[in-house]
């Protein structure tokens, strides 16, 4: 099971520095998924950006409960662990 997100801070342009209920933490540059487009457009507003909140319910990263990146995929951007096989890259 992949650990949850427990803290976020943000750092400087799409930067946010995440801590994970494993004690690991690390930062990820978030401007990587902007070209996703979607609901990630609305991350390209910095101030959208920065008004983000962690779920501890869910233990993930998310925007007004609109927008969230899968835990999985944090923990490998924070971390350098690998993805599992079953996530789509």
């Amino acid at each position: 099971m992949t650990p949850d997100v427990v803290a976020a801070h943000y750092i400087d342009d799409y930067r946010l520095e995440l801590v994970f209920d494993d004690g690991k933490k690390g930062i990820v540059d978030f401007y990587k998924f902007l070209d996703k487009g979607g609901v990630f457009e609305k991350l390209r507003n910095r101030e959208y950006f920065k008004n983000f909140s962690v779920s501890t319910e869910l233990g993930v990263l998310t925007w007004y409960g609109e927008v969230d990146v899968a835990p999985e995929v944090l923990y490998s951007e924070a971390t350098g662990a690998a993805l599992p096989e079953w996530v789509e890259r």
